[in-house]
């Protein structure tokens, strides 16, 4: 069923440049629901984020009936439950799982060499800078260019170099970008979208990084352009879908292509999950990793990638007995079932993620979303 009229009207508060912001909205807008955004930029909207919803992360999304949301992955979660009409969370359980995979995967590690593009590069944190000092900072009473300023050294020192990224290790964090590039081009050059011939969840986890980052900002956008153009077409196609009356079917079972994207997420985002969690097992507010050549120096740790991992595992938990073997095959073949269960016990306080999608527990946002 549609949204009903009670619901609305529905604000997403955010940026026009965030990674998640994006993300939300081409969720909304394949469920055909109207939205407003209104950028996280007055103090009162701040406050009003932070007294509905525990947190000033991006996005937060009100409803007319008064209650608020924050979590892109646990609002999308949420709508598809309450709302189920134009899903795009397959209702195959295999599909379902390896889409919420690669949606988590999406999230918590192409966010990496999508904030260095932004941040690195003069050119990008020029951009960057000035259209946040814009958006979000218009306010501020000081000169555009302390601004800008304080703007670039914050998400540097938060989420570049702050964030275990040292220069010698800018090529391999580079290399995740040009490998995930290779992998959906070769999909891409086949079938409009991750699953078929109408977009997934799989998708929605997907632009996150590529709508408003890699295709926004300077220099990921020229390497996007010159070498994966079905890449830079689907983005597009992906915002311009809406509801189509003559929607595509989807594939059947876990298509072949993925199977680098899986592999990915076996060699390198896993084990970074991993080392996360034996930091906050240790009370390690940084730690040292070595994922797939990189060395990341004193990364930060994250409870809420914490939590990642044990809805992966529980995702994997909720399967029948028999999607259970097959997704266990897939899994092992491109190494993902070992770190997925590495560890016995996970250090999460059970009830810290209990609330979402409507309250953030503040000891949950270490990273901000």
């Amino acid at each position: 069923m549609p949204l009903p009229q009670s619901l609305l009207p529905v604000t997403v508060y955010g940026s026009s440049i965030s990674y998640f912001t994006g993300k939300l909205e081409n969720y909304l807008r394949l469920k055909g629901i109207p939205y407003q955004l209104q950028a996280l930029s007055r103090p009162h909207a701040v406050k009003r984020v932070r007294q509905h919803t525990g947190s000033t992360q991006m996005p937060a999304l009100s409803l007319g009936d008064g209650r608020w949301m924050t979590d892109s992955t646990a609002i999308i979660q949420w709508m598809e439950t309450e709302f189920p009409t134009q899903a795009v969370i397959p209702h195959d359980p295999l599909q379902r799982f390896f889409s919420l995979l690669l949606e988590d995967y999406a999230d918590e590690w192409l966010w990496r060499p999508a904030m260095h593009y932004r941040w690195h590069y003069p050119e990008g944190a020029r951009y960057a800078s000035s259209h946040l000092a814009r958006e979000l900072a218009a306010e501020v009473p000081v000169p555009v260019f302390l601004k800008r300023w304080s703007i670039t050294r914050r998400q540097r020192n938060g989420y570049t170099t702050g964030d275990g990224i040292t220069a010698d290790q800018v090529p391999g964090v580079e290399a995740i970008f040009r490998r995930t590039l290779d992998s959906l081009e070769a999909i891409f050059q086949r079938r409009p979208f991750l699953l078929g011939d109408k977009p997934s969840l799989a998708d929605i986890g997907f632009s996150g990084p590529f709508f408003r980052h890699f295709g926004l900002d300077p220099v990921p956008a020229q390497i996007m352009r010159q070498s994966a153009p079905a890449v830079w077409e689907w983005i597009a196609r992906l915002w311009n879908y809406g509801q189509q009356t003559d929607a595509g079917a989807l594939l059947q079972g876990i298509p072949a292509d993925w199977g680098t994207i899986l592999r990915d997420i076996g060699e390198h985002y896993l084990p970074y999950l991993c080392a996360n969690v034996d930091a906050v097992a240790a009370g390690r507010r940084r730690f040292d990793a070595d994922i797939g050549g990189v060395r990341y120096r004193k990364a930060r740790w994250s409870h809420y990638r914490v939590w990642c991992l044990q809805q992966l595992r529980m995702h994997y938990r909720a399967l029948p007995p028999d999607d259970q073997s097959t997704a266990r095959d897939l899994l092992e073949q491109y190494n993902c079932w070992e770190p997925l269960w590495r560890h016995a016990q996970l250090p999460i306080d059970v009830g810290l993620c209990s609330h979402l999608p409507f309250t953030a527990d503040a000891k949950m946002i270490d990273v901000y979303d």
